[in-house]
């Protein structure tokens, strides 16, 4: 089971210190990541997305979920986005997953311009560790669940064996 987190915060500064946070936390094998990545939307809406050079990974299915989830949260638009019928399969897998319409608008609400969002997909993780070392960062948190089942659709959806 994967667990796809989002904290949205007020600045970029508290942002870029949780995401610090984050990659330290894997490193002391408290989180493994699938997918991991901050948001930083500027002044005139436009968002920008830094991620780290080399994460590791459960594989090429668990990188192809989370470039797909990312795109799908981020980089798709809501109106007129579901024109391919590949587009509109994964969009039908994923509203079953909990990413649903719903969860998207949420995610867009809260990156308003000046605003940013840590965006963390994992495997695994000491819950208790993870949340303490993340608290002093306060933000608003996202999260929705992907069964091992759901994740497994997913990737034969995007084709990925």
């Amino acid at each position: 089971m994967s667990d796809l987190i989002i904290i949205g915060y007020d600045n970029h500064e508290a942002a870029a210190g949780a995401y610090a946070k984050v990659l330290d936390l894997q490193r002391d094998h408290i989180v493994e990541l699938s997918g991991l990545a901050v948001v930083n939307v500027d002044a005139e809406g436009h968002s920008h997305v830094d991620t780290p050079g080399k994460l590791v990974s459960a594989g090429a299915a668990g990188g192809a979920l989370w470039g797909a989830l990312f795109g799908i949260l981020f980089l798709v638009p809501f109106a007129g986005a579901l024109v391919g019928g590949a587009i509109g399969a994964l969009m039908g897998r994923l509203s079953k997953s909990g990413i649903n319409q719903s969860f998207r608008e949420r995610v867009h609400s809260m990156l308003t311009p000046g605003r940013s969002a840590v965006v963390i997909m994992t495997s695994h993780r000491t819950e208790d560790k993870f949340v303490e070392a993340l608290r002093p960062f306060g933000g608003e948190v996202l999260q929705t669940s992907l069964s091992h089942q759901q994740e497994k659709e997913l990737a034969e959806e995007l084709g990925v064996a």
